[in-house]
């Protein structure tokens, strides 16, 4: 596995590093943090302890540093050589909190995962959220990337988001201003959400816990929730299921290396034993060949991929660039 130098560049912070409450990891390993439990390092990681300990941080860090903020690493392909500058990984104890914030609101941090804010909702008989028990990670992925379930998606819920941008400032956005579609907001990419508010409706409890026990069955009989996933692999195009068009296409149990498209869930890529990020992404490059070759259909990936490639082992899209 390449190593990166993350000694050198934590020195080349200088003393502001001092100021932090929060934790600097060198060449720290992203195989511990993404659910495929694969890819390479970090080249330096960086826990910020709360808000305040984030902003000092952003302020003092060079605007050259490339900066990379992850969630709990459910929907992340890291690639092997690594990624270059900074990890920002928010931590649970300072972004995790889950809190009522009003009638039928509720007051989220960005690393709360997606279950907890469900299970809130259902203890103080608030609808429209049970959605959210159904996918996996945090709030945080589930605002850049408008998550959804069963129907109902984050931009119904969300009215106000707050986030702190590379400069270390202070953002409020609406809904509006996220520039919501499927799978997919316009928000700003130096942004890093902090917390969201989100609003249902009063609900009778019981018929909340059935929503979420519906939903919680559909996963277990439908998914490979105890394999090492990263989740849906690629987005639905319009009118059409992922799923549907990649099992037409061959490819329900295609393996490469140690990754494999589910035979369960075709539209889930699974780390079968000792997957690289390289096996992984070649995989699903070539499922999109596939689908391409016998639907003329383009999938475009929902999984997040992030860093370098090892020298020799790159993967090339299978559609070109100019097409997607």
């Amino acid at each position: 596995m390449k190593q990166v130098n993350g000694e050198k560049l934590l020195a080349s912070l200088g003393d502001g590093v001092n100021q932090l409450r929060g934790r600097l990891t060198p060449d720290a390993p992203m195989d511990r943090v993404t659910w495929f439990q694969a890819g390479g390092l970090a080249e330096l990681m960086f826990q910020p302890h709360d808000v305040d300990d984030l902003i000092t941080f952003l302020k003092f860090l060079p605007a050259d540093v490339p900066l990379t903020v992850v969630g709990v690493g459910s929907n992340l392909l890291v690639r092997d050589g690594g990624i270059p500058g900074v990890v920002l990984r928010l931590s649970a104890k300072g972004f995790g909190q889950v809190e009522l914030a009003g009638e039928s609101r509720i007051r989220a941090g960005a690393i709360c995962p997606d279950k907890n804010v469900a299970a809130m909702a259902a203890d103080n008989g608030i609808g429209g959220l049970h959605f959210y028990y159904g996918i996996p990670g945090s709030i945080g992925g589930a605002l850049r990337m408008n998550a959804g379930a069963n129907g109902v998606e984050t931009a119904m819920r969300v009215v106000e988001i707050h986030a702190v941008d590379r400069k270390g400032e202070k953002h409020v956005l609406s809904n509006a201003e996220m520039g919501y579609s499927y799978r997919h907001s316009q928000a700003a990419a130096d942004l890093i959400f902090t917390h969201a508010v989100f609003e249902g409706y009063p609900e009778d409890r019981a018929k909340i816990r059935a929503e979420m026990d519906a939903v919680r069955s559909h996963r277990e009989t439908v998914q490979p929730i105890k394999e090492k996933t990263g989740g849906s692999t690629f987005k639905n195009p319009e009118g059409h299921s992922a799923w549907k068009l990649i099992d037409d296409a061959g490819c329900r149990g295609l393996m490469i290396g140690g990754a494999q498209m589910s035979s369960l869930h075709c539209n889930f890529m699974i780390n079968v034993g000792h997957a690289t990020g390289y096996d992984l992404e070649y995989l699903g490059e070539t499922v999109r060949g596939r689908v391409f070759e016998t639907s003329g259909i383009k999938l475009e990936w929902e999984i997040r991929r992030l860093g370098t490639f090892m020298p020799g082992r790159e993967v090339e899209p299978f559609l070109d660039a100019t097409t997607e």
